[in-house]
């Protein structure tokens, strides 16, 4: 069982985690054609920040609310 206000808090996490991810991702993109070094780091992190709020959403999923 888990308390209400555990999963508001994972909830938002997986926001900030898959929009924040997201848009490093494309930032990244945009850099890359200017620093290669550079855009391919912000690509690499920016889909890793996403995949673990992706994956967190799996663990939401399986976590039970209390009644």
């Amino acid at each position: 069982m888990t308390s209400l206000s555990t999963l508001k808090w994972v909830q938002q996490l997986i926001w900030v985690l898959v929009y924040g991810g997201l848009l490093t991702l494309v930032l990244g993109i945009s850099v890359q054609r200017t620093d290669d070094a550079l855009g391919w780091t912000l690509i690499l992190g920016g889909a890793l920040v996403a995949l673990i709020g992706f994956a967190l959403v799996y663990v939401r999923s399986r976590l039970d609310p209390d009644a």
